[in-house]
C-alpha cells in the first residue's frame, strides 16, 4: 500500500511528494490532467511556447532564495529583468521600477521547473479523484471519475481550496466545521489570458512586462518571447483584471473576449498593431490567484489517518506560498507517520 497519495500535481503537490518520497516514504501524485505544474503552465504553439499562468518566480523569502540560487546553478532559472514597469488607473504613463526582488524565469518555459521537481516520482496522469472514503482499518480509498481505485495510509490534497471543497464532501460525517470553515474561507481570483504572435518587421517595446493598477480590463502584459533564447517572432502574454474575466468568464465567444483585451491592451499602450496578431490563443483560468487565502501554511484535518491539504492559498497567494505550504505539509504528514528526517530545502540537490 502506498504510504501517501498526493491530489495534484502542482507546485505544492510536487514539493511535498519529492520531499516524502526523499525521505523514504512510498508516495504516488495522482493529476486530472496530462501534464504537472497546475498554473505553472506552458503552451507549445506555432513553433514556440508561451507561459500562459505563472509569469515569474520572485522569492521574497529566504528559503525561496535558496531554492532559486540552486535552480540558477542547475541552469534551470535566470534572471528576467532588472526593471519591472506599471501604468496607474486612467493614465498611459509606462512607469519604471527596480524591484526588491528580481523577476526569474525558466528560458524553456516557466513548466520546466514543475517538470524539474518530477524525477523519481511516481506521478498518475489523466485521474480525477472524485471521491475519498476511509475503511475500517483507516486506510484512505480514493475513487476516479474513471473508476480506478487507489489506496493509502494518508492523503495530501494539493488543488485549488473550492475544488478540495467539492472532493471533501464525501468525508463531512469525519471533518469537523472548523475545517470546511477554512476551506469555504478561501475565494479565488479569474483570469483570462491571452497569447498572441507578431511579424517580426514590428518595432518591439523597450519594456518586458507592465502591471496595469485597477484597470478594468488588463492586468498585466509580458512580451513572453524576450525569455526565450532564440525566439521565432515576437509574441507576448496578457491577462486579464479580475473583474473583466468574472464578467466574461463563461462567455461562449472567447475568441471575441480575447481581441477585447488586445484592442484595450493596443489602445492603452498606443501600441495599435498589438490589435492585430497573427495568431491568437485564450485560456480560461477559474483559480488565477488566491484572493483570501488562510494564514497557516497546511491545513490538517482531525482524521483518524493523515490528510492535510496544502498550495499557494495556504500562507500565501504565490509560487513561493505553494513551495512552501508542500514542504510544510510534508513535515506534518512525517509527523503523523514515522517522524524522518527530511531533507527540507536541500531536497534539490538530490534531484
Amino acid at each position: 500500500m502506498t504510504n501517501v497519495a498526493v491530489i495534484g500535481a502542482g507546485m505544492a503537490g510536487l514539493v511535498c511528494a519529492q520531499q516524502l518520497t526523499q525521505a523514504g516514504y512510498s508516495v504516488r501524485v495522482i493529476d486530472k490532467s496530462r501534464g504537472v505544474g497546475g498554473r505553472v503552465a506552458t503552451r507549445r504553439l506555432f513553433e514556440t511556447k508561451a507561459d500562459h499562468g505563472a509569469c515569474y518566480l520572485k522569492p521574497k523569502g529566504e528559503v525561496l532564495q535558496g531554492l532559486v540560487n540552486l535552480l540558477i546553478e542547475k541552469g534551470e532559472l535566470e534572471v528576467w529583468t532588472n526593471t519591472v514597469h506599471e501604468i496607474e488607473a486612467n493614465s498611459s504613463s509606462i512607469i519604471p521600477h527596480i524591484p526588491s526582488s528580481l523577476p526569474y524565469i525558466a528560458t524553456s518555459g516557466m513548466n520546466a521547473i514543475a517538470k524539474f521537481f518530477t524525477q523519481g516520482l511516481e506521478i498518475i496522469h489523466n485521474q480525477r479523484i472524485n471521491s475519498i472514503t476511509l475503511n475500517s482499518q483507516n486506510q484512505w480509498f480514493l475513487t476516479s471519475e474513471t473508476n480506478e481505485e487507489f489506496t493509502a495510509s494518508s492523503v495530501v490534497i494539493a488543488i485549488p481550496a473550492p475544488q478540495a471543497v467539492m472532493l471533501l464532501e464525501t468525508l463531512a460525517e469525519l471533518l469537523n466545521n472548523s475545517f470546511f470553515d477554512e476551506l469555504f474561507s478561501v475565494e479565488f481570483y479569474p483570469a483570462i489570458t491571452v497569447m498572441a504572435g507578431y511579424s517580426n518587421s514590428l518595432q518591439q517595446p523597450e519594456w518586458k512586462a507592465i502591471t496595469f493598477k485597477d484597470n478594468s480590463i488588463l492586468g498585466w502584459i509580458g512580451l513572453d518571447s524576450s525569455k526565450r533564447k532564440n525566439p521565432t517572432q515576437p509574441h507576448f502574454v496578457i491577462h486579464s483584471s479580475a473583474d473583466f474575466a468574472q464578467h466574461y468568464f463563461e462567455s461562449e465567444e472567447l475568441q471575441q473576449v480575447g481581441q477585447q483585451i488586445l484592442e484595450n491592451a493596443a489602445s492603452t499602450l498606443n501600441l495599435q498593431w498589438l490589435k492585430n496578431p497573427q495568431w491568437m490563443q485564450v485560456h480560461r483560468w477559474r483559480y488565477a490567484f488566491p484572493k483570501t487565502p488562510i494564514k497557516q501554511s497546511y491545513l490538517a484535518a482531525e482524521t483518524p489517518s493523515p490528510l492535510v491539504c496544502c498550495g499557494d492559498w495556504c500562507g500565501g497567494n504565490l509560487m513561493e506560498s505553494a513551495m512552501l505550504s508542500g514542504i510544510a505539509a510534508a513535515e506534518y504528514i512525517n509527523s503523523q507517520l514515522e517522524q524522518r528526517e527530511l531533507p527540507g530545502i536541500d531536497f534539490i540537490d538530490a534531484l
